[in-house]
């Protein structure tokens, strides 16, 4: 690894928003009017996350965090989110500290020759949402022009498409009309559990590879993908994100329970889609609701708060959701620059829930969970990479106003340099129109009112269960 966290927290000096008489020793200070501050704490907090990370040392496997239970706390999806977020880090803030090791790793874990994601040594708890985290670092790496892998490796759209092409096959008609299930070998736990974050990453996935490619074929999955969530309940009328129900029923036992990670690639998703589409209103009604309802949902008073776990009096967020408010922030910075209409409502959210951010953090760049308190929790028991990717997250995508973000994410027409391959990730099968969506992929709907009075105390059995909370 480049310098380590130890080094960096003795040699860097924050620009606080007050005079270096006036800071308290024990806080992380920063001004929010100023890049130069952002930056700084920004690349104190990177250092703290990447303290977590072993895979550079010798003896260790390229590119994971410790795990999984009970040889560490992280599952190896969450690696390929810590990786994205630091392909956002720089392409944000301009520190390349940890590129080198960010390449090294993607490629290593795509896992040679079928380069898809979907590693031998990870098959008891790959789903289709693991896979699709590591599949949406390689697509941001080709969005942001990151330096692109040697010739003699698999490139970052590649990547992408392969992800995509090893999971369209397994869009399945004969339950629940349609839809992803959550876990990808037959015999794992969950295998009969259509959930809405298998389904909204490869939504979201789907419409970021149209825009690049401007191959309409993957925005035809994007639609059909969104029209089966809503059809199902997953997607209601107020715009709530639930988290999926079970194929012995149809899908008709809907969890109700709502996680940021559902509503933020899913919202990411969809404004992509009314980019790509030039303004189509269908994708801004969309777009406006999630926004509006995600909004109102996770930020109360301004700051965001993983309501599905994080309680008043107590936090029952597993080492997965302490992650997931990295993922919201992301996603708004996305949404606020490909749908520039959401752009003044968002800049207000992620300053002010950035602010709770860095309240939680002390002066050497550890944070903590809750953002709403005004001090560091010290909640240790949960990370901390998941702490630090999200704190990490929320103060590089203050930096947006940059004339390289405000472009957009790159295509294949506008300066994007990743190559790709249509047929990656298969042998034999290329890429296949969806079939017409039917009535019968909205047959759900009709009985989830019935079902959500008597789920509540589903939901709190799942919940205990963790069946549901694992991305």
């Amino acid at each position: 690894m480049a310098p380590t966290a130890k080094a960096l927290l003795c040699s860097l000096l924050l620009v606080g928003s007050r005079a270096p008489a006036q800071v308290h020793a024990a806080k992380l200070e920063v001004n929010l009017d100023s890049k130069d501050s952002i930056k700084a704490a920004a690349k104190l907090v990177a250092a703290n996350l990447m303290a977590a990370y072993h895979g550079d040392e010798p003896g260790q496997t390229p590119g994971i965090l410790p795990g999984p239970p009970p040889n560490g706390p992280y599952y190896w999806w969450q690696a390929g989110a810590m990786w994205g977020t630091l392909v956002d880090y720089w392409y944000y803030t301009g520190d390349d500290t940890y590129n080198a090791e960010a390449l090294r790793s993607m490629v290593f874990q795509a896992e040679a020759p079928v380069n898809s994601y979907m590693p031998r040594n990870w098959t008891a708890s790959l789903g289709n949402d693991d896979q699709g985290f590591w599949g949406m670092a390689a697509l941001l790496a080709a969005e942001t022009n990151f330096e692109n892998p040697a010739a003699s490796q698999p490139q970052w759209l590649a990547l992408a498409q392969a992800v995509f092409n090893t999971q369209f096959p397994r869009w399945e008609m004969a339950d629940c009309n349609g839809g992803l299930r959550w876990q990808i070998p037959t015999i794992n736990g969950g295998y009969d559990y259509k959930n809405t974050i298998a389904n909204a990453v490869f939504l979201n996935i789907a419409a970021r590879l149209a825009r690049y490619t401007h191959n309409d074929t993957y925005a035809q999955w994007a639609d059909r993908t969104y029209d089966w969530l809503a059809g199902v309940g997953y997607i209601t009328e107020e715009f709530n994100v639930l988290d999926g129900g079970h194929v012995q029923h149809n899908c008709t036992d809907l969890n109700p329970v709502q996680f940021s990670a559902n509503a933020a690639l899913l919202m990411q998703g969809v404004a992509i889609m009314f980019n790509y589409t030039n303004g189509e209103e269908k994708w801004r009604a969309r777009t406006a609701g999630l926004l509006n309802r995600t909004l109102d949902h996770f930020f109360p008073d301004g700051i965001m708060v993983e309501r599905a776990c994080e309680l008043a009096d107590r936090v029952q967020c597993n080492v997965d959701q302490h992650s997931f408010k990295g993922y919201m922030h992301r996603s708004l910075a996305v949404t606020s620059v490909v749908a520039p209409f959401t752009r003044a409502t968002i800049l207000r959210y992620l300053r002010s829930s950035t602010a709770g951010a860095v309240s939680s953090c002390l002066s050497d760049g550890t944070c903590g969970f809750r953002w709403t308190t005004g001090d560091y929790d010290g909640d240790v028991a949960h990370g901390p990479a998941g702490q630090q990717m999200s704190v990490l997250a929320a103060l590089s995508t203050l930096l947006t106003d940059q004339e390289n973000v405000l472009k957009g994410p790159l295509t294949n027409q506008t300066g994007g340099t990743s190559q790709g391959d249509p047929n990656a990730g298969q042998k034999f099968q290329g890429l296949a129109p969806p079939k017409e969506v039917t009535a019968g992929d909205k047959a759900g709907a009709a009985i989830v009112t019935v079902v959500l009075l008597v789920s509540f105390v589903g939901s709190v059995l799942w919940m205990g269960m963790g069946v549901s909370e694992r991305s």
